[in-house]
């Protein structure tokens, strides 16, 4: 896959498949619209290419409303449209001034003019333009001007429900990475270096590593305790992650994500570890005492040991 960041190294080929947008969290809804695009350009023999923005359109045209909190880095929605064999992604730098072009002058001058396109595949509710001024009426009286077809793909639904970015954040907030993993079609991840924490855990035997994410634009799942897998450099291992405010230990304000690691003993502080979501265990509770919340810490890691154990039967089984 070739990804490019400007126009200069882009040749203009008249039979490429295209899409354009967003992609972030490159979900099961955008898979179908990207695997359909290169199915499309195979049967033309032309080439798929994704058209899609950084940073998110929604950080530069709603920024006054507060952050935007993303399913995927850059690189990782690259690295996730690169497993499903795109031949061209092109990653146009997202400004006020291009959030201010037509629907029109964006197809005639960018799409038409630079990338050449003999069809558009668009997701159902696509829109585009300033403003989100266009839909996919306009996207084909469009076509009928610059002599390429429009594919729309239907949605697709979970529990009645189209699956979109906005639903995968809403999971995701309320702790729900089962559902966000269905809707996604992988498990969540986050991703940083291990930094120094005020070492608590150590001193009642569940020693933690606090995560300082890479990508501080990404959500981080509601407040609780989860199973998660853990890369450090070539070594995978489960752990136990927490994230709130530490209610029983702390003064119940800043919000950490610490995750204590299963029989591992390396230190590694300074190290950069990728966090995997793999089930919920339960919610951030206050307890009466330090030996409550112990007990309760020994009781996750043993809950923990039987979800890891049920996951990897699953896992071997569905290989079989």
């Amino acid at each position: 896959m070739i990804v490019l960041r400007s126009f200069e190294k882009l040749q203009r080929q008249k039979n490429s498949v295209v899409t354009v947008g967003t992609f972030d969290g490159v979900h099961l809804a955008h898979r179908e619209i990207i695997r359909e695009v290169v199915h499309r350009a195979r049967m033309r023999e032309g080439r798929s290419v994704v058209v899609t923005f950084d940073p998110h359109p929604k950080e530069v045209v709603t920024r006054a409303r507060g952050p935007v909190q993303l399913l995927s880095s850059i690189e990782e929605r690259i690295a996730l449209l690169d497993a499903l064999h795109v031949d061209i992604v092109l990653v146009i730098p997202f400004t006020w001034e291009f959030s201010r072009m037509t629907a029109g002058e964006f197809y005639r001058s960018i799409i038409d003019a630079r990338v050449g396109v003999s069809e558009v595949v668009v997701g159902y509710d696509h829109m585009f333009g300033r403003d989100r001024e266009a839909g996919t009426e306009s996207l084909m009286a469009l076509g009928r001007d610059l002599d390429f077809s429009v594919f729309t793909a239907h949605p697709l639904t979970l529990d009645g429900e189209a699956i979109s970015s906005t639903r995968v954040r809403q999971a995701l907030q309320a702790g729900d990475i089962t559902r966000a993993e269905r809707m996604l079609g992988h498990p969540y991840q986050l991703a940083g270096v291990v930094v120094g924490g005020d070492r608590r855990g150590r001193t009642l035997g569940f020693p933690t590593a606090n995560l300082d994410p890479d990508a501080t634009k990404k959500i981080v799942p509601g407040n609780g305790v989860y199973v998660v897998r853990v890369g450090v450099g070539a070594t995978q291992t489960f752990g136990i992650m927490n994230i709130g405010v530490r209610p029983t230990v702390s003064a119940g304000v800043q919000r950490v994500m610490e995750v204590h690691l299963l029989d591992f003993s390396r230190d590694i502080y300074g190290e950069r570890i990728a966090v995997t979501f793999l089930r919920r265990l339960r919610d951030e509770q206050k307890f009466g005492s330090v030996q409550e919340l112990v007990e309760q810490l020994d009781r996750d890691r043993e809950d923990a040991r039987r979800m890891i154990s049920a996951l990897s039967y699953t896992s071997t089984h569905n290989k079989e």
